[in-house]
């Protein structure tokens, strides 16, 4: 039960060619291809619309000043 020869991938790619078909594979190929490439696009985009990591965006720090440390006000 190791791994599959050479022979074994042969017969699987025979049966899915005769399943599906070469132009179906063919397209299928392509529409993966273009899903790719927008995913790749979509995250040059998103990369270009988020703030620089470590920057600390003004709403927040406003949420900031008035958080109290209740550990640190029990003790004094």
């Amino acid at each position: 039960m190791g791994s599959f020869s050479i022979w074994h991938w042969l017969i699987v790619l025979l049966i899915v060619v005769m399943v599906f078909g070469t132009k179906k594979l063919k397209n299928m190929g392509s529409d993966l291809g273009s899903a790719v490439k927008g995913f790749k696009d979509g995250m040059k985009d998103g990369a270009a619309d988020a703030p620089p990591a470590g920057q600390v965006a003004n709403g927040s720090q406003a949420a900031d000043k008035t958080t109290i440390d209740v550990e640190a006000k029990q003790k004094s």
